[in-house]
Order: structure tokens, then C-alpha cells, then sequence
């Protein structure tokens, strides 16, 4: 069996490790403790508590070395000893679209100084991770791959590739642990490092998602063993019920970027059976059309709105057990850029049709201002409610509007169109200012639009800044399509809003005590809110660390909201704002969100990373889980938008809301929008026949 090189590099660091401490042991006993103090790795500064008992050897060896002192005076002040409760949630992962003092007999007294080296040397081995569990301490590593979090080393000038480096360890540290404890599974609780399936043979939930970032950082050994596993383990033949839009998203999404990326990109972790003429050239595209081929009889409701669940075995679509059988408007229209992709590559229309028609049929409900309802009824394709917002259930309608004009080569007009009016209904609607300072901030109304504005913002709501500055310039760079004749002042306000959310969406993070944002924020807002065209504060680009800065009293957290679940909305608008306006600032806040990520969820025992429970307290309180858009997503986007431009062109690619890349294609002759907008009056509300008739002749 061919080794991993991941496995080498571990042995190589455990032999360098090893040599360097036997001859610190040979110093004298009174550099015992500096030695430890200046060991080239640097131990991460908040690490969650977690109950263990091995940590009492870390908390005896520390002892020793400051002396036997343990009231948070010795070498280690910030050993955290105490055991901690953490949240754990028996819920399968999260849905991208739902917010939601011992005593101690002193032995060592008889031989001081032969003990202090011995303890010292199980120090340094319990540290660099070679005792303790028989796995390593979470970051506690070497030098040479941890050599990032030594902040005191840092230049001035950044090393972006060496900062991509680090993603990729970050990437690699994660899916190996869950390899490791958790293969095949579709859950991975790091902390107890356990996994649990969602369907009695498992779907493939974390290998499938992050079969294309593995592609994208070149991790060949780690894509075939994917691969392998797909090839011998994977079956959609099981009687499970499944939500539509995440397995589409997530699993076709998944299976058709690799599929995208094995062609378009071969130097990226090549296999054999890549190569053209070969056997199993087409095991992804394979795997996600018997996927949709099951996927599809969620879309055979009345309407052809798809029912929020389906059974894969049975070929059954199931109405939402909760809402009164509604289906999230959200989920409804996040499938259309995955099934009209798998439509290009098959030549079968019927998957662009099903996918199509449930655009029509929200269209045709007359969404005042193009802002539509959270809720949908399969049955009728009626909306449920008046509950308007950008947050989980609304999110990703607009998100894929402009994607789907992008998708095509803007060969559908219709689909901007919708984006625009939808556009400058936010504006209209839900955009508003904070106090005192007057950041910008996407408000919801759950009343309908004429209730009062929340001033709330999910996190979710933070894709909407790299979405605005995408639909702006259509993934050139600013400077490029400023230079265009269809550059206007629409856009420049575009722009300029873009760059206010994106300030925001920051501060969420800058907010919290340990730099992670929480899943819900609230603003300060006036009474009655301004509008987006009213005179406002400018706020400070910069956010003030003094705990008492203005700033800090815009933005309010309330205490069932503090949960960080790994989440990609920001770093992902981020990736999008660095590539199209160019300003380095965007990357740097990426940078200090990724040392963030590590600093506060490093799983100890090597078990990755972790989602919180509570981000805003120090250390913070662990939620036993591991996201798989943490792999797919979070880390794919910090890992673009630390790499160079022409990985991944945005005027090429377009990415589904799973951070999933596809090519964009021209419609040829097969493929057409095969419906038409009904028509409507100066106000934007649909006319009858008749008076449409009469205003077409006039």
C-alpha cells in the first residue's frame, strides 16, 4: 500500500522533533523551561476547553517547570484544566439555508533536577504531539507547518502563497482526522471523533463535497481514495428521504464540479482513469445523473414547484413535514444552475425544463418589487405568508438570478432583469443604517413590506456584497468593465454598495470576542429607520479594538445567536471583492478570519476543526461538529482568494451556492428560456390579458 505523503511529512517532523529534543536535554536544567518557551512552534492562544484526562500530565509537567505553581502564574498560564460542558446537537449537518483542581502527590521532590528534565522532555513530546492520546495535539506541530501562527515573526509584506500554504494545512489537518475517525461517514464530530450516516449506507456527504477542493489545492493521493470510495461504496439506491436543495447543491453540485474540473483543469490531482479513452473517465458525471434521474420526481407536483424532500430509493417527492407542507421559496430556486449544467452535459432537456419552469411559476406570483416571500406551496406554487427577507429560505432565490443570466453567457436576459428589480427592491425595502456610526445593513420584514423593518441580519445574508459586485461587472475586474459602454451610474451605486455591506458583514466578525461571527446580528437602528437614500454617518473603515469604541454600539448579539457554525457567507463575498475591485484590504481581512478559525476551533488530539457554540467568550464553548462546507466552502474560498486571479476566472466560472464551480456555456440550439415574463404596468404589477392587449396595440 503506497504511503501518504502527509503520513511522511509527519514521520520526518516526529525525527527532526525528536533529534532537536535529545540535544535540549543535554542543556542544563535551569534552560529547561526557556527551551520550552522558545520551541520554533507556537501554541494556538484560545483553545476551546474540552474535558481529558490526559491532561493532568500536561498540568503536572507544567507545574514543575514554574516551579509547582498552578494559579495560572507558571510557564503555561493558560492551560485550561476545568472541564467544559459543549453543545451537542443530534441533528444531522447543519442546512446551509436554516439559521438556527486536583491535588497532586509531589514525587519529584526526592530528584529534582533528574525529574525536571524528564518532565520537560515529556513536555516538549506531549506538545509536538508524539504522547497524549496517541495522536498529536491539535496545532501543536512543527515549525514547517505551523510556522503561520508565530505572529511575532510575521513581515510586513504578506506572502500570499505562503498564506495558501497554510489553508491547504488547515484543509489537509481536517479531512485526514475525519478520514481517519470517520470514512465514508456523513457527519464527523471531531471532538469525540465519531461519524454517523445520514442514510443506512451513507451519502457520500463530506467526501463528495469536498472532492473539488481537493482538486483545486492538488491533494492527488487524497482525490483517489475519494474516488475509490465513490467508485466501490457509493449507491443512491436506499430508502432515505433527503432534502432536495441540499443534496442538490451538495452532492450533484459536488459530482458535477469534479466532473468540470477533471476535464477543464487535468494538472490538478491527476488519475489515470482521467485520462480520455479510459475506464471510469465518467464515474462523476455517472454518479449525478442517477442522482437527478431521482432528484427529478421531487418536481412532480402540480405546480412543478419540487417538494422540499425526496425519497432517493422510492423516486418519491415529499412535502415539508413542517410550514403546512410549504417548501422554502430558497430551496425551490437553488437547483437551476446544477440541473440545467447536468441538461448541457446529457443533451437531456427534461432536467432543464423541470429546473426552468419553477422560476415561471414564482415569477408569475407577482412579487411586489421583486422580492419574494420565504415560503412556497408545491401544490398551487402560491407563496406562504408575507415573511420578506435575505436571510435562511430567501437567500440564494436572488443569489442564483443573476448566476443563471451569468450561467448562459448572458444569453437569458430575463434572469438579470428579475436580479435588477429584485436589486433595487432591497433598496427600496430593506436597506437601512446603524447608530451611531451608519454602517449598512440588509433588514428583513416579516410582516410583509409594509410592516415594520427588523433590524437583523443572518449571516447568511453576507453572500449578498460579492453577489452585487459579481452581478456589477459581470466578473471582470472593476477596472475592466468600467471601461465598457454598459458601465453606468446604476452600477457605480452597485459598487458603492458592495463595498458598504462588505464593511458590515466584517464588523460582525471584528464584534465577537474571539473575531468569529455570529449566526445572527442585530443593529441599532433609527426609529423610524432611514432610508437608503437618506443622509447617514460615514462610518470608520477601521474597527477601534478599544472594548468601549463607538462603533461597538451599533452591532447587538443576543444570547441564543452566539453559535459560529463555520460558516462561508463572508470569506466567500470576500474572495469575490478582491477579484473584482482589486483592494488588498479584502484579502487581509480574510487572512485574520482564517487565524481566527484556527485560533478558537483547533480540535486537540488532531481532530481539525471545530464549530462553536458560543464565539463571544474566551476560550470559547465547542458545538462537537464539523461542517462540510467548512471543507467545501470556508476553506475553498479562503484558499481562492489567497491564490492567484487566473485559478478559477470569474468571467469562466460560475459557483453555485456550495462554492461548486461550473463553466458557463452558450444555450446552443437545444436549450432556450422557454418562458416569457407576464406583462406588467409602470408600477411592475401584472396586467390582465386585456389590458395588456390594449397596451401592446397603443
Amino acid at each position: 500500500m503506497i504511503r501518504d505523503p502527509f503520513d511522511i511529512h509527519r514521520n520526518n517532523v516526529f525525527k527532526a522533533t525528536a533529534f532537536q529534543t535529545i540535544q535540549n536535554i543535554k542543556d542544563t536544567a535551569a534552560h529547561v523551561g526557556a527551551t520550552a518557551l522558545d520551541m520554533s512552534f507556537n501554541v494556538p492562544k484560545n483553545v476551546p476547553n474540552f474535558a481529558a484526562p490526559h491532561r493532568r500530565l500536561e498540568d503536572k509537567a507544567w507545574a514543575a517547570l514554574s516551579g509547582g505553581k498552578t494559579n495560572g502564574s507558571g510557564i503555561l498560564s493558560g492551560v485550561q484544566s476545568k472541564v467544559s460542558g459543549y453543545f451537542e446537537d443530534d441533528e444531522l449537518p447543519m442546512y446551509k439555508d436554516k439559521p438556527y483542581g486536583h491535588s497532586r502527590k509531589r514525587w519529584w521532590r526526592k530528584k529534582r533536577f533528574l525529574s525536571t528534565i524528564l518532565l520537560g522532555f515529556l513536555t516538549i513530546l506531549y506538545l509536538t504531539g508524539f504522547i497524549g492520546g496517541g495522536r498529536s495535539k491539535h496545532l501543536s506541530t512543527s515549525k514547517t507547518t505551523w510556522k503561520w501562527l508565530d505572529v511575532s515573526k510575521t513581515s510586513n509584506v504578506a506572502d500570499w502563497e505562503e498564506r495558501r500554504k497554510s489553508v491547504v494545512d488547515a484543509f489537509e489537518l481536517s479531512f485526514d482526522t475525519y478520514a481517519r475517525y470517520a470514512w465514508g461517514y456523513d457527519e464527523y464530530r471531531p471532538i469525540s471523533k465519531t461519524g454517523k450516516n445520514m442514510a443506512p449506507k451513507g451519502l457520500g456527504w463530506i467526501i463528495i463535497d469536498s472532492l473539488d477542493t481537493m482538486m483545486l489545492m492538488n491533494l492527488t493521493s487524497r482525490v483517489q481514495h475519494a474516488r475509490e470510495w465513490l467508485s466501490k461504496s457509493l449507491t443512491w439506491d436506499q430508502d432515505q428521504d433527503v432534502n432536495t436543495f441540499e443534496t442538490t447543491i451538495r452532492m450533484l453540485g459536488g459530482l458535477l464540479s469534479a466532473h468540470y474540473l477533471s476535464n477543464a483543469y487535468p494538472e490538478l490531482a491527476p488519475l489515470r482513469e482521467d485520462d480520455p479513452g479510459k475506464s471510469g473517465e465518467d464515474l462523476y458525471l455517472e454518479k449525478a445523473k442517477d442522482l437527478a434521474d431521482r432528484l427529478l420526481s421531487a418536481f412532480e407536483s402540480t405546480s412543478g414547484v419540487p417538494y422540499a424532500s425526496v425519497n432517493l430509493g422510492k423516486m418519491e417527492g415529499l412535502p415539508s413535514h413542517a410550514d403546512d407542507g410549504a417548501s422554502s421559496t430558497a430551496e425551490a430556486t437553488t437547483l437551476q444552475l446544477e440541473f440545467k449544467y447536468l441538461a448541457k452535459l446529457t443533451g437531456e432537456t427534461n432536467f432543464w425544463e423541470k429546473a426552468e419552469k419553477v422560476m415561471e411559476v414564482v415569477d408569475n406570483n407577482n412579487p411586489r418589487d421583486g422580492l419574494v416571500p420565504i415560503y412556497i406551496y408545491a401544490t398551487s406554487g402560491g407563496f406562504r405568508g408575507s415573511n420578506i427577507r435575505l436571510g435562511s429560505r430567501g437567500d440564494s432565490y436572488y443569489e442564483y438570478l443573476i448566476k443563471q443570466y451569468l450561467q448562459t453567457n448572458k444569453q437569458e436576459p430575463i434572469y438579470e432583469k428579475m436580479w435588477d428589480e429584485a436589486l433595487e427592491g432591497v433598496r427600496k425595502h430593506l436597506i437601512t443604517y446603524t447608530e451611531p456610526s451608519g454602517y449598512t445593513l440588509i433588514g428583513e420584514r416579516p410582516d410583509g413590506l409594509d410592516g415594520f423593518l427588523s433590524p437583523k441580519m443572518d449571516h447568511l445574508v453576507c453572500f449578498m456584497p460579492g453577489t452585487i459586485a459579481l452581478a456589477a461587472t459581470g466578473g471582470l475586474t472593476e477596472a475592466e468593465a468600467r471601461k465598457l459602454p454598459s458601465w453606468n451610474k446604476k452600477k457605480e451605486r452597485d459598487m458603492k454598495l458592495a463595498r458598504e455591506l462588505m464593511l458590515t458583514c466584517w464588523g460582525m466578525y471584528k464584534w465577537m470576542a474571539t473575531g468569529l461571527a455570529a449566526e445572527i446580528t442585530y443593529f441599532n437602528i433609527a426609529d423610524p429607520p432611514l432610508a437608503e437614500s437618506a443622509t447617514h454617518a460615514q462610518p470608520p473603515e477601521a474597527f477601534d479594538a478599544d472594548p468601549h469604541a463607538a462603533w461597538r454600539q451599533d452591532f447587538r448579539v443576543q444570547p441564543n445567536d452566539v453559535h459560529n457554525l463555520q460558516r462561508p457567507e463572508t470569506v466567500e463575498s470576500l474572495f469575490y471583492m478582491w477579484r473584482i475591485t482589486g483592494e488588498v484590504k479584502y484579502r487581509e481581512w480574510g487572512w485574520e478570519m482564517f487565524r481566527s478559525f484556527v485560533n478558537y476551533t483547533a480540535v486537540e488530539d488532531d481532530g481539525g476543526f471545530t464549530s462553536l457554540s458560543d464565539a463571544n467568550t474566551i476560550p470559547p464553548v465547542p458545538r462537537d461538529n464539523m461542517e462540510s462546507f467548512w471543507l467545501a466552502e470556508t476553506l475553498k474560498y479562503l484558499y481562492l482568494l489567497f491564490s492567484p486571479n487566473d485559478l478559477l476566472p470569474l468571467d469562466k466560472v460560475v459557483i453555485n451556492t456550495e462554492a461548486h464551480p461550473f463553466p458557463r456555456f452558450d444555450l446552443g440550439k437545444l436549450f432556450s428560456t422557454g418562458w416569457k415574463r407576464k406583462p406588467r404596468d409602470a408600477h411592475g404589477n401584472i396586467m390582465e390579458a386585456s389590458k395588456a392587449a390594449t397596451t401592446q396595440v397603443s
